[in-house]
């Protein structure tokens, strides 16, 4: 997934981590299949930040802009909302993650 291959990671998660199913399926811009995924991340382990920047970051880029601010949660967990790095090796992957995590944080593009 790091390296920009979301598909393969999916066939070879299935069965495996939510988040990272969510995550790969909000890296292929498949917004849609990304929440529900990353909703069943955060039941499952609601301590781990990831599903729920992920999630965030996928909100904004839906335009549900009051959903992707609701990061309450994660502020519990981590007073870092949007990292400074990321794991993504592909820019573009990156600014799509780190824009979305922007948006919903409240800061300027």
């Amino acid at each position: 997934m790091w390296s920009g291959e979301h598909e393969i990671a999916i066939e070879h998660l299935v069965g495996s981590s939510l988040a990272f199913i969510g995550r790969a399926h909000f890296l292929g811009r498949r917004f849609d299949e990304a929440v529900p995924k990353l909703i069943l991340a955060i039941q499952e382990d609601s301590s781990y930040p990831e599903p729920y920047r992920t999630l965030a970051s996928c909100y904004a880029h839906m335009g549900r802009l009051d959903e992707a601010r609701q990061v309450e949660r994660l502020r519990t967990i981590t007073p870092v909302v949007v990292p400074k790095t990321t794991p993504y090796r592909d820019a573009g992957q990156r600014e799509l993650y780190l824009s979305g995590l922007r948006l919903a944080a409240g800061e300027a593009k």
